[in-house]
C-alpha cells in the first residue's frame, strides 16, 4: 500500500469514527462499482449517506470540498445509483463531504474536521 493509499484510508477511519460519534450506523467502506468509489456509506434513522472523505494538509489553495467537481459528483452520483438498485432502502439518499485538514499527515494529533452536510443534489 503506497503512502497515499494509507494516508487515503487513515482519513477515511477517521471520517468513519466521527460520524459513528454522531450516531450514523456505516453500512460501507470503500464501495466500489463500474461507476466509481464511495468512500463511506452510512446511515441515521432518515438518511442514507454517500460520503466523499476529502484529506489535505491545509485549506491555503482551497477547501477540500471544492475537490469534489462536476465530473467526481457524477461518477458518485452514478455509483450511488448502482448501490441502491443492489440495496433498496425507505432512507432518503443524501451526499455529504467530510473535510479534514491534517498538516503532519498521520502524525496530526488533533485533524480539523468539517462535515458539509447535503454537499450537492
Amino acid at each position: 500500500m503506497g503512502k497515499s493509499n494509507i494516508l487515503g484510508a487513515w482519513g477515511e477511519a477517521l471520517a468513519a469514527e466521527y460520524l459513528r460519534r454522531k450516531r450514523y450506523k456505516v453500512l460501507a467502506t470503500g464501495y466500489r462499482s463500474r461507476f466509481g468509489e464511495i468512500d463511506l456509506i452510512v446511515s441515521d434513522r432518515k438518511y442514507l449517506v454517500f460520503v466523499e472523505v476529502k484529506l489535505r494538509k491545509n485549506d491555503h489553495f482551497a477547501d477540500a470540498g471544492e475537490f469534489v467537481h462536476n465530473r467526481k459528483q457524477n461518477r458518485l452520483r452514478a455509483t450511488a445509483e448502482y448501490y441502491l438498485s443492489e440495496t433498496p432502502t425507505e432512507l432518503q439518499p443524501r451526499f455529504d463531504v467530510i473535510e479534514i485538514y491534517a498538516p503532519y499527515g498521520t502524525a496530526t494529533v488533533k485533524p480539523k474536521i468539517i462535515h458539509l452536510e447535503d454537499a450537492f443534489q
